[in-house]
């Protein structure tokens, strides 16, 4: 597929009046790419897909001008933009009623299939939220979870702040252009996000912020998430935008309770009412949300279940039959640890495989030395790390050290 070739039919599409988000999603979903739904133009109507006017508006390329424009600009800024086609635009984003056709990017593009939860709040904020907001954000980052903000002041600065402390980094959605300097006063992580997070958002070059642009930025903001966490709200905060555009997607909604009384937290308080999970720590997020972490990381199965129908414990019987002699080691006297880990009743992929190889022949590993070992990336390693923890298959250590659960194996 020519990538430029279809960046310029993504803002035809874009640039074509009365043609919306609602309709790019239908036009993707029955063309091979964005170039051919667009030079099918003239055949949308007949097949149901936009009205006979907007049909005959792309056809007619009443878009060229701007799309042109567009294109040449984002061009000479040197802009990387990535596409509905494109293997790395995530498939949450597919998902949401309104999403992207293609969305501007600078950093680590990776990170868009990365499992992130959101973690939103107000500009004027207390210590206590943006405590929460970094302590909540810096623990999802360490478990390779990334943290997903509007790189605002206030929360949103000490979320993206938190993420970019651990392996799940963060990602800064901006409702401007990606040229353009915004909020002033986050130069700083701004590139730090662009040095080790991502960037990203849907406007163009030399967009500048409108109030209207921050709702439309909340969805994908959402969108992007398996959760938003509200670390700190009022009565009438955009965050609460993000948080209703959340359920709407069918996302979870948690929020962190305040004193009673302070005013920048009773937008949170009013979430709990209405059933947002209330949370102390990322322990809490993770819980939550294990079984979606499980299936984006690695559409793995559940573990086996620990008895069989007549209640009797199954899995001392399977490592029984499936544990090995130990093995010498080159060096010294000592013994290689035997497997800790029942491979057959977890089902493990052969990537899982080759870690839990790793992990039983060392006493712990860290995981920047599973990575060099495995020639993984960061994001590849952390997520599964990420699914081999939930499933109890290995124990994190202080420090992103990993060793096989011992709690699997047990001696005659």
């Amino acid at each position: 597929m020519d990538l430029q070739r279809e960046i310029f039919a993504c803002l035809a599409l874009k640039h074509t009046p009365r043609l919306g988000p609602k309709v790019w999603r239908e036009l993707c979903a029955a063309y091979p790419s964005v170039y051919d739904a667009v030079r099918d133009a003239p055949s949308w109507h007949d097949r149901g897909l936009a009205s006979k006017g907007v049909a005959r508006s792309c056809a007619e390329e009443t878009w060229r001008e701007r799309a042109e424009t567009e294109f040449k600009e984002a061009r000479r800024l040197s802009m990387e933009a990535v596409t509905w086609f494109d293997p790395r635009f995530p498939d949450v984003l597919k998902e949401i009623p309104d999403p992207p056709v293609m969305l501007y990017v600078r950093g680590d593009a990776t990170l868009l299939g990365n499992p992130g939860v959101a973690v939103v709040g107000a500009r004027e904020c207390t210590r206590l939220g943006l405590e929460t907001a970094g302590r909540i954000s810096a623990q999802l980052s360490k478990i390779g979870i990334t943290v997903i903000s509007g790189l605002a002041l206030g929360i949103d600065r000490q979320a993206h702040l938190g993420g970019l402390k651990g392996l799940g980094s963060s990602i800064g959605v901006l409702g401007c252009g990606l040229d353009v300097d915004y909020p002033p006063g986050n130069g700083d992580v701004r590139r730090k996000l662009y040095e080790k997070g991502l960037v990203v958002t849907e406007y163009g070059p030399g967009v500048q912020p409108r109030s209207g642009h921050f709702p439309v930025r909340n969805r994908l903001i959402s969108g992007l998430s398996l959760g938003v966490l509200v670390a700190e709200a009022a009565h009438r905060s955009g965050s609460l935008i993000t948080a209703r555009l959340a359920g709407e997607q069918g996302k979870d909604v948690f929020a962190v309770p305040g004193p009673i009384g302070q005013p920048t937290f009773t937008g949170c308080h009013r979430l709990i009412k209405q059933g947002a999970a209330l949370v102390e720590s990322a322990s809490d997020i993770v819980e939550i949300l294990r079984f979606d972490f499980a299936r984006e990381l690695a559409h793995v199965p559940d573990p086996a279940p620990a008895e069989d129908e007549n209640g009797v414990d199954v899995r001392d019987a399977v490592v029984k039959k499936k544990r090995a002699s130990a093995i010498p080691e080159e060096k010294g006297g000592h013994k290689r640890r035997p497997s800790l880990v029942d491979r057959e009743s977890l089902e493990l992929n052969e990537d899982e495989k080759r870690v839990l190889d790793l992990l039983d022949a060392a006493d712990k590993m860290h995981i920047d030395a599973l990575g060099r070992e495995l020639g993984w990336d960061s994001a590849t390693v952390s997520r599964i790390m990420l699914v081999l923890e939930m499933r109890g298959a290995v124990r994190q250590l202080p420090g992103m050290w990993y060793l096989a659960r011992e709690d699997r194996f047990r001696e005659d």
